[in-house]
């Protein structure tokens, strides 16, 4: 399906005005609709795969911020670690420790989110509370030992359910974290790095996060269409 410019136009509209940033969820989008967005002024882009990421942007132009926002595991880091502007799903202590040691190599800092995992289903990825307290006093007492990342802020996914409620306060319960974590690193001077962004909502349930504290969307269906088939 071609892109729906007229629904891009009216999303990134109300979106600006509440100062929350648009991520075009592109997976399995082709490369022509990428760069139609991409020329109406889009140039933050979303992709869950490894092997697709790499293949866009090389045909790509270069000054798209890609965003990985699936499930990454930890072998396949060095192939988006060049170039990545931002991790979301970083769902394990082992695979920031991972993003660190490759932007390391890369000679360079990779911005990462916190995913963590709010749904009430078990085929979401994401840390625990006990694993985010983890990661938090580490970069607070031992920053040297993650030197090469910047972790900005936390992702979530909410269940997919038509229960509005369940989903809010799936919702609420992040923006909670995120609270107190963002208070958290303001009281260290060991952490450099902005704690300012909430990456949650996509398509389907993106104004209800905006209403819990969400800044940053992940949106695809509504601006490609209909998912193709991987």
């Amino acid at each position: 399906m071609p892109v729906n410019k007229g629904k891009y136009t009216e999303t990134i509209k109300a979106l600006s005005e509440k100062n929350v940033q648009l991520i075009a969820v592109s997976k399995v989008q082709s490369v022509a609709d990428i760069l139609e967005l991409y020329n109406m002024g889009q140039r933050d882009f979303g992709e869950n795969y490894v092997q697709e990421l790499v293949e866009k942007q090389e045909q790509l132009p270069k000054d798209i911020r890609w965003h990985f926002i699936g499930h990454l595991q930890r072998n396949k880091v060095k192939y988006i670690a060049p170039f990545i502007h931002l991790i979301q799903g970083v769902d394990s202590f082992s695979l920031l420790k991972e993003i660190n040691k490759e932007a390391h190599k890369a000679g360079r800092k990779i911005q990462c989110l916190l995913q963590l995992h709010i749904a009430q289903e078990e085929t979401k990825f994401g840390l625990s509370e006990e694993e985010l307290v983890e990661i938090m006093d580490t970069l607070i007492t031992n920053p040297l030992l993650l030197s090469h990342v910047e972790v900005r802020g936390l992702m979530g996914m909410a269940s997919f359910s038509s229960d509005l409620k369940k989903v809010s306060n799936e919702m609420e319960h992040l923006k909670k974290l995120f609270q107190k974590c963002k208070l958290q690193t303001g009281q260290f001077s060991t952490i450099k790095t902005p704690f300012t962004i909430l990456s949650m909502g996509m398509s389907g349930d993106f104004k209800i996060a905006i209403e819990h504290g969400s800044n940053m969307v992940r949106i695809g269906s509504l601006l490609f269409g209909a998912r193709l088939a991987k």
